[in-house]
């Protein structure tokens, strides 16, 4: 058995397209904890937290977290899941957390290039690549402070899944 992989990191780094890479890779379950969430829920997240607030919505994701952790799989979570100490210190101790860092120009152009309907509400209410900016600033330490590993995520997909599959392979190794 293996331990679960998180990924961690801002909206449009790519935690979905290679979590599925990934976890076909090495043979694992992939799951998506916004998805989890919303199916369990019944809702959007968008409707959660128009609906319940912010709080009730970072409570959902954190008990998502906890339900979804197991071993033999990629976990794919939200860009705020860090927000949170507890979930920071979870992820770091039930598994191996990978950080998918990529620079605000290129997360700001794949949320333009793709923008999903089940997407979050806006955090600031400004335009894409300036709220990009404003979180990643803010929660870039966060990431850094749970992850075991940061991997670039500017590359295309399946160079990301080569590269997480080499940490995991010199982690496995030590």
């Amino acid at each position: 058995m293996t331990l679960p992989i998180y990924l961690i990191g801002a909206r449009g780094c790519g935690k979905t397209t290679v979590g599925q890479s990934l976890a076909l890779a090495q043979g694992c379950q992939f799951i998506d904890t916004d998805r989890w969430l919303q199916e369990q829920a019944q809702k959007s997240i968008a409707e959660i937290v128009e609906q319940e607030g912010w709080p009730a919505f970072r409570a959902r994701e954190t008990a998502a977290l906890e339900a979804v952790s197991a071993p033999s799989c990629v976990i794919a979570t939200g860009g705020g899941i860090i927000l949170s100490e507890h979930n920071r210190h979870f992820m770091h101790e039930k598994g191996v957390v990978i950080y998918l860092c990529a620079s605000v120009a290129v997360l700001a152009n794949r949320l333009a290039a793709f923008p999903q309907e089940e997407q979050r509400p806006t955090l600031t209410g400004k335009p894409i690549s300036e709220e990009v900016s404003e979180v990643l600033a803010q929660r870039d330490a966060l990431y850094r402070e749970a992850a075991h590993y940061v991997v670039d995520a500017s590359l295309p997909p399946q160079q990301v899944v080569a590269e997480i599959e080499a940490v995991l392979q010199l982690a496995r190794a030590s």
